[in-house]
């Protein structure tokens, strides 16, 4: 695989806006965007929703897992919106640790607080681990997960108080330092 520059994965809670950032900076940067929801879906000819229902999260995060392991060895620069429970298995951070190693990955965290979490994930999309208590559920998510985003993270970026536009603007800029910096001789 080649790659003139890094792959980015977008990583975080459902609500964070991983697949709205994930599209507008793909389009920035005139690369692909593999979206690992959509591809699960794709793969399996059932919505997220369904797989949940009819075969359990096990099975879930086995096509997660395989999917994140193809898109990362996709050619070209791909955006990858993961899934938010893409940190969850021991073997997708490793995954991501020997891509962000290699210098074929930057892997960006998208960090929101609960209630914020909560209120964005109130409209739109169905979601399975959020139909008994969303605040509940998405304040121990976050507790649970935060430790393994920040295992992964080469980026932080706190999206709660900011727009769409303005968290791909501060990403941009910060994938710019980056990869200034690493162009300098920095490793």
């Amino acid at each position: 695989m080649t790659r003139s520059e890094p792959c980015i994965v977008l990583v975080g809670l459902m609500g964070t806006g991983k697949t709205t950032v994930a599209r507008l900076l793909a389009e920035h940067r005139g690369v692909e965007l593999l979206d690992t929801d959509k591809l699960i879906e794709a793969r399996d000819s059932r919505s997220i929703r369904e797989i949940f229902a009819q075969s359990g999260e096990a099975v879930f995060r086995e096509l997660e897992s395989d999917v994140l392991r193809e898109c990362l060895s996709r050619p070209g620069s791909p955006i990858i919106a993961g899934a938010g429970g893409v940190v969850v298995r021991e073997q997708n951070r490793a995954m991501l640790d020997l891509a962000r190693n290699a210098g074929t990955a930057v892997v960006v965290w998208l960090h929101a607080r609960p209630e914020v979490l909560a209120e964005r994930t109130a409209k739109g999309v169905h979601r399975p681990l959020l139909d008994n208590d969303r605040m509940g559920t998405l304040t121990q998510m976050s507790e649970d997960r935060s430790p393994l985003y920040a295992s992964v993270a080469d980026i932080v970026i706190d999206v709660s108080d900011r727009s769409v536009e303005s968290v791909v603007d501060l990403l941009v800029s910060a994938l710019d330092e980056q990869e200034e910096f690493e162009g300098n001789g920095h490793e």
